[in-house]
């Protein structure tokens, strides 16, 4: 049997990711897949933790663009992670995978709060931890919730799933015929390059922190189990250019 490259892991799954081919709100069948894939990774032995974004039901953008208040929609917005994160909770505890969900704003009758020693704790247990909420401020994404929750528990990896995207792109592959492919990056390059890979303040976090990050297609069967055991697929983000 291979050993996994890496003991512990944040899973940072977009919200688009979970609407699958219709492109809003949760599909049944999409996150039945996720979470099988999870599982798969989970009877590996390795520790999983997840951070869910929102942008299938509410994204702070689009209130910005109706006038809302920004840290007004930015809080909907948190909301919004909060229901993927019982949706995907329910259907992993289905098909026999201990979760606990975590939260970032306090609501203790459906989900604990964030406490770092507690998620270490559930991980070290076989638990998986679905982190919620984003960081628990308005103005900070989810990809910078998966940046500090990573050092907080001192993950191996973050992987970043995208939606039918296989790696980093030097432009938009789906729009773009001649955008070319990494297969290996800095953190510098991505905020150098200005690279649509994660805000430049998750970027830092992760660079500061000695943190990998490998970007792949969640659409493609098999490919979380595939990183976790060190296949070369997608784009691998590191400290330095190998």
């Amino acid at each position: 049997m291979v050993e996994p490259k890496y003991k512990r892991v944040v899973l940072k799954l977009s919200g688009e990711a979970l609407a699958g081919p219709k492109g809003f709100g949760i599909d049944p069948d999409t996150m039945k897949n996720v979470a099988q894939e999870i599982k798969d990774v989970h009877d590996l032995g390795v520790e999983i933790a997840i951070v869910c974004g929102g942008g299938n039901i509410w994204r702070g953008v689009t209130g910005e663009e109706m006038g809302m208040e920004r840290a007004q929609a930015d809080y909907m917005g948190m909301l919004a992670t909060i229901m993927n994160a019982l949706g995907l909770q329910d259907v992993l505890e289905n098909i026999g995978v201990p979760t606990r969900v975590q939260t970032s704003i306090e609501m203790r009758q459906i989900a604990e709060p964030y406490i770092r020693r507690k998620a270490e704790r559930h991980l070290e247990k076989g638990r998986v931890v679905i982190f919620a909420a984003g960081t628990g401020n308005p103005y900070f994404s989810t990809d910078t919730t998966s940046a500090l929750r990573a050092a907080e528990i001192e993950a191996n990896v973050i992987l970043m799933a995208k939606n039918g995207v296989d790696g980093v792109y030097s432009a938009d592959p789906r729009s773009d015929e001649t955008a070319e492919k990494y297969s290996n990056l800095t953190h510098l390059d991505i905020i150098q390059k200005g690279l649509q890979v994660m805000d430049s303040t998750a970027s830092s976090l992760s660079m500061d922190n000695h943190i990998p990050l490998v970007v792949f297609n969640l659409n493609e069967s098999g490919n979380i189990k595939r990183v976790v055991l060190g296949e070369d697929i997608g784009t691998t983000i590191t400290d330095k250019e190998s």
